[in-house]
């Protein structure tokens, strides 16, 4: 039932770069629909694989398709299946990183409720520095060229090979490695320079 709600007539052309193409000039939803309809279920898959529950999976399905308006107006788009699979995962990681907070800011409450004192300074420099430090990462890989990016994303983060990578994005192989190379360099370059900023 769920992945049958993004079922529509389609417009004109099967091809998903026109889709979006079309979708920018006109500005009607149609044609997201038709688009986010090819790889609900992908994105169903992958909310599943970070979130382990039905229903919020579905939820943040719901959710990342209410903000494709915004998004596909804002952000310049060469693989709409391969971006649209890293947005879910993001989507997904920040879930979950606002849900270890809430639970970290939950277990405080209770322990300080109990007269506790579980939560040592040390311990909670320590995580504010973990999320410092994966809000930066963050930050860093959307400051790197896109081609980088989505190499060192699907290298590092989805654990592909080289020739996955390669198949996934058409990027000769040769390519791929320079990529994740070049935006392994990068990143690093801007996490020791905005580091030092804290």
């Amino acid at each position: 039932m769920f992945l049958k709600l993004f079922s529509r007539s389609k417009p004109e052309s099967d091809d998903d770069q026109a889709l979006l193409r079309q979708y920018r000039e006109t500005g009607n939803l149609d044609f997201i629909g038709v688009l986010f309809g090819r790889y609900t279920e992908m994105v169903y898959l992958v909310c599943y694989k970070y979130l382990q529950d039905e229903d919020d999976s579905k939820d943040a399905a719901m959710q990342l398709f209410e903000n494709l308006a915004v998004s596909l107006q804002k952000h310049e788009i060469n693989n709409f299946k391969s971006w649209l699979h890293v947005t879910a995962k993001n989507h997904c990681l920040m879930q979950l990183r606002s849900r270890k907070a809430h639970e970290l800011k939950r277990n405080r409450v209770d322990a300080a409720g109990l007269g506790m004192q579980n939560d040592s300074p040390l311990h909670l420099a320590e995580e504010d520095s973990l999320n410092e430090d994966l809000l930066l990462l963050e930050k860093g890989l959307a400051h790197i060229p896109e081609e980088q990016r989505r190499c060192v994303d699907l290298f590092y983060l989805q654990q592909k090979c080289y020739k996955e990578i390669a198949e996934i994005t058409g990027y000769d192989l040769n390519k791929v490695r320079s990529y994740i190379q070049n935006g392994r360099r990068n990143l690093k370059i801007y996490l020791e320079r905005h580091h030092e900023d804290r």
